[in-house]
């Protein structure tokens, strides 16, 4: 569905994947599931997800960022502008609050969202996450100079195996060829200079202040975990999770939790946002 955030330019209209279920006419407060992926992604990392909540009495909303998929483009140029963003969608969903679900860098969105409109978020979900989310120079490097090598490094690094039972999104799927073809056609239709890969890495590896904003979310707040996770590893969020005293759940997957365990992140979403 398409949500026009602002009136008029650039990023004024965000596409939204509502979980197989047509926007309600009226959201309660506390009754939406907002999904933010992560960067080189788009909503397509939450269907199995989004679709679970959409049918178990939940609004849904699996976002498109600016510039990637079906939103308007172009990219915006910090985590605290999307997290400006993210706020606008709620409003021009005429959604008075809700539970906030981002993975990696969406992380970072939800978090500095969560920090900015207290008021407006039910509950706080940060998956496969660490502060500060640092980059490699070899990795930055390789984004900006051969992308395509940076995109198999990074889909190497996310999936801990070489493939999971019964396989995502069913028998049959390969994990590694899917996750990179996803990539590649953010890739493709992304950034004005075409690359959406060292732009996304670039923001994650610029916030700086998550450790501020976290004192400043009100929210019960939860981590999900992957303990094979090498790109935010497990340990990296001990400091978070005892700032935003949160419960911590831990998936025996990488760093593309959805992908490679989605019956594992479901069960502990369910533990964070009850049906």
């Amino acid at each position: 569905m398409i949500f026009r955030v602002y009136d008029s330019g650039p990023n004024a209209n965000a596409y939204a994947y509502t979980g197989g279920r047509p926007w309600p006419a009226s959201v309660e407060p506390g009754r939406c599931v907002v999904f933010v992926h992560g960067a080189l992604n788009d909503h397509s990392v939450w269907t199995l997800l989004a679709r679970w909540y959409a049918h178990h009495g939940y609004a849904v909303l699996a976002v498109d960022q600016p510039g990637h998929g079906r939103s308007d483009g172009p990219p915006l140029a910090s985590v605290e502008a999307l997290a400006d963003w993210l706020v606008a969608l709620l409003d021009a969903a005429d959604v008075p609050s809700a539970h906030l679900v981002g993975h990696s860098m969406g992380s970072l969105i939800a978090l500095e969202a969560a920090a900015r409109a207290p008021q407006r978020v039910a509950s706080l979900v940060m998956v496969g996450t660490a502060i500060p989310m640092k980059v490699s120079p070899a990795l930055l490097a390789a984004a900006r100079e051969e992308p395509a090598r940076a995109i198999a490094m990074v889909n190497a690094f996310s999936i801990s195996s070489l493939a999971s039972k019964p396989s995502y999104p069913g028998p049959g799927m390969w994990l590694h060829g899917s996750n990179a073809a996803l990539m590649h056609r953010m890739q493709q239709g992304g950034a004005e200079d075409g690359n959406l890969f060292e732009h996304d890495f670039r923001l994650c590896d610029a916030y700086v202040h998550g450790m501020e904003s976290a004192a400043a979310v009100r929210c019960p707040a939860h981590l999900v975990v992957g303990e094979r996770d090498v790109m935010t590893p497990a340990r990296a969020t001990t400091e978070l999770a005892a700032a935003l005293k949160a419960s911590v759940h831990r998936v025996k997957t990488g760093h593309a939790l959805m992908q490679e365990a989605p019956d594992a992140v479901l069960n502990a979403l369910r533990r964070a946002i009850p049906a």
